[in-house]
């Protein structure tokens, strides 16, 4: 039997989860984010012409690239967190610092690869 919940899209994002709630929110976000990016770059391949050309002239943005950075570098330091926490069990009680510590690391890892892309873009490599 399944609970009843009535939860409307206005109670939903008052919910006060924090920061674990919000790193589980954009583990799945990015997650999605990449097998898009993936199926539609082999659907672009496969079918090629007019509309493989279109999807790799979006993929060649400056902008696409850097959604698609900050995706795989989140999901793979996320992934991480969650291994952690996972092999150590006690460990989950710390949970909001090691969503802190993976912020300190994601940042500066994102920081400094953006930087080389936006600087690299802009001298026209």
């Amino acid at each position: 039997m399944a609970l009843k919940r009535k939860v409307g899209l206005f109670e939903g994002l008052r919910y006060k989860g924090g920061g674990p709630m919000l790193a589980w929110l954009l583990h799945r976000i990015s997650g999605l984010g990449m097998i898009v990016f993936i199926a539609l770059h082999v659907i672009a391949s496969l079918i090629g012409g007019d509309f493989g050309i279109a999807i790799n002239t979006i993929y060649e943005s400056l902008y696409c690239q850097l959604f698609i950075v900050f995706f795989v570098v989140y999901h793979g330091v996320n992934g991480l967190r969650i291994i952690v926490l996972d092999i150590w069990p006690k460990l989950v009680e710390y949970q909001r610092e090691a969503t802190w510590l993976e912020w300190f690391i994601v940042l500066p890892i994102y920081g400094l690869t953006a930087f080389i892309m936006v600087s690299r873009f802009l001298a026209g490599e």
